[in-house]
């Protein structure tokens, strides 16, 4: 499939605190205007990675005002990130030290991060760990509650039968997904959808993750009470926060935000029209309010 997602940025590979090889785009890494700015790092959902944010991020770096550095990272088993032997580390705790490891090698202190879905789980462990790298958050259709209908659903998708035969096929099989959720889409977006999470590996059109990922979900008894963050979110509590949610979204209610907003009085919520879980950020007013949030608060 051709496309622009393979410019625009320098691919780097990093190595994570046990060892493994780790996957990250920098945009806007050569661009001096960048310097004064605090650099923005961007977290995907569960099975996505880096590719989610390759529209946003060049806005964000190429902005003719206020350009900004961008990382957006694989998380280990995803994109082009190394498969973990052991798949008990897929989870939040080694994915948010991942995410410290990042900021080391990539020599930042403080950073404004943007947390998709799963990313934004990750940033609130990093809030109750390490606040002081948060400079700002932006969290993507994500909070300290998740809605056992939006899990639900999730684990559905990943776990489907039907393998996309090309990629025309792969956005067909996103549309009748996803569709209901995100009537804003348009062709062309599924296609990008499409390009950002499947992967042509060995001739074949491939889900862009390691499998182990998705066989966790079947293991999550969605009977049982879910925990909630909000004691860690409360660490977020003295750091500017915008909450974006798709007006379709199972997976953070409007109750949710609610509750986020009277725990975080001064929080930004942003509700993304025609769209689900999660909102694709390049779209609409999304990226001038992510601009505007970043421009106040970092």
């Amino acid at each position: 499939m051709t496309s622009d997602y393979e410019t625009g940025f320098l691919a780097r590979i990093f190595t994570a605190s046990d060892g493994l090889k780790l996957y990250a785009r920098d945009y806007g890494h050569d661009n001096p205007l960048t310097a004064d700015r605090a650099p923005v790092l961007c977290l995907p959902g569960l099975t996505r990675n880096s590719r989610d944010f390759h529209q946003l991020a060049l806005i964000l770096s190429r902005d003719t005002i206020a350009p900004r550095r961008v990382i957006t990272v694989d998380a280990r088993g995803r994109g082009l990130s190394t498969w973990d032997d052991d798949k008990s580390h897929y989870n939040l705790n080694v994915e948010a030290d991942d995410v410290l490891s990042a900021c080391a090698v990539f020599d930042i202190a403080q950073a404004a991060f943007i947390g998709t879905s799963r990313g934004g789980l990750v940033l609130h462990i990093i809030a109750g760990t390490r606040p002081d790298i948060l400079k700002a958050v932006v969290l993507n259709d994500i909070g300290p509650v998740l809605e056992t209908e939006g899990l639900h659903d999730i684990r559905t998708y990943l776990n489907r039968e039907r393998k996309p035969a090309d990629w025309d096929d792969a956005a067909e099989i996103l549309k009748e997904n996803h569709g209901a959720s995100f009537p804003a889409l348009i062709a062309d977006d599924w296609q990008d959808m499409a390009y950002a999470i499947y992967a042509e590996i060995e001739g074949k059109v491939t889900a862009d993750f390691d499998p182990a990922i998705a066989t966790q979900m079947l293991a999550l008894d969605l009977d049982a009470p879910l925990p909630d963050l909000w004691q860690q979110f409360d660490g977020f509590n003295s750091i500017p926060m915008m909450v974006i949610r798709g007006e379709n979204s199972k997976l953070l209610s409007a109750a949710t935000v609610t509750e986020m907003e009277k725990r975080h009085p001064g929080m930004i919520a942003v509700e993304a029209m025609g769209q689900g879980h999660a909102p694709l950020l390049h779209l609409d007013n999304i990226p001038h309010a992510i601009q505007s949030f970043l421009a106040a608060n970092s």
